[in-house]
């Protein structure tokens, strides 16, 4: 089975050689998403809770465009630039799981695309 390329356009274009997702089999793998907003192409910077919402945001319009949500997910990979923001970042990313929450690592990093505070990875199964 041929994997299949995945782009939504009410999510940030990628900026880079490399797919919003990909589809292989009942897997989805979709690639991390930064505090962009899709429409401007603006960087969300006010707080780290917008910057989580907004990467969370990003993340749910490249599962729905594969017909996935976050009931799907079972597995994240959370990169932050300080692990100062570990339990702001946790309050925010926890509104989008109420029940039964995938698996996950949390890694702090020195420096992340565009030098955002946080991107988020996701693997989701049907």
């Amino acid at each position: 089975m041929a994997n299949q390329i995945i782009f939504t356009p009410e999510a940030p274009a990628p900026i880079g050689p490399y797919s919003q997702a990909v589809l292989a089999g009942n897997t989805l793998y979709v690639s991390g998403q930064i505090p962009l907003d899709a429409d401007s192409g603006e960087l969300i910077h006010e707080n780290i809770t917008e910057e989580t919402h907004a990467v969370m945001k990003n993340l749910e319009a490249v599962l729905r465009a594969a017909g996935f949500s976050f009931a799907d997910v079972v597995k994240c990979t959370i990169f932050i630039k300080s692990m100062d923001d570990f339990a702001t970042i946790n309050e925010a990313y926890g509104q989008y799981f109420k029940s039964n929450p995938p698996a996950r690592e949390t890694v702090e990093v020195s420096k992340l695309p565009k030098n955002v505070n946080v991107e988020i990875s996701c693997i989701a199964v049907k």
